[in-house]
């Protein structure tokens, strides 16, 4: 016999409410280890266009899972910071072609470390099978529901695809 659904009173029992929290402490540990040269949107924004070379800002942000308006402020202030090179596309003036620089290329690199620590202390309640499950879990959840986002990741994005 199944549980009957409970009346949601308690405020931890609210998924979203979970999830906000467990971003808010992911945020915090992502600041703790990666520094503040960046911001997670930012370094989710670098960090995608260090394997897309050339790509135009709206197709970065959509496979960054961000809104092209909130995508645009953000290449300006990664361009201000010397982290990539915006040129407009010959082809669509509107649009602008996006080049990691050296200095990008060289920070993405110094952060290797960091990713690792945050990801490490992120997870390091659960075991590492539960690690597994949560990660499968957490992948399948946004990947299902991607369609009810604000900014709906393209189907590029890594998440789109079936974690093993």
């Amino acid at each position: 016999m199944q549980k009957t659904e409970s009346k949601l009173i308690d405020l931890y029992e609210h998924p979203g409410h979970l999830l906000r929290r467990a971003q808010q402490i992911s945020v915090s540990i992502f600041y703790d280890e990666m520094g503040t040269e960046l911001t997670p949107v930012q370094y989710a924004m670098l960090r995608n266009l260090e394997n897309q070379e050339g790509i135009d800002q709206v197709s970065l942000s959509a496979i960054s899972g961000i809104d092209t308006s909130t995508g645009a402020t953000v290449c300006a202030r990664l361009e201000e910071k010397g982290l990539l090179e915006r040129r407009v596309i010959p082809t669509n003036r509107r649009q602008r072609a996006l080049t990691i620089t050296r200095a990008g290329e060289q920070l993405l690199s110094d952060l290797i470390p960091g990713a690792q620590r945050l990801r490490r202390r992120l997870l390091a309640p659960l075991t590492d099978v539960e690690q597994q499950q949560f990660m499968k879990l957490l992948s399948k959840l946004v990947r299902e529901n991607n369609e009810q986002s604000r900014a709906p990741l393209a189907d590029s994005a890594p998440v789109a695809r079936e974690l093993s």
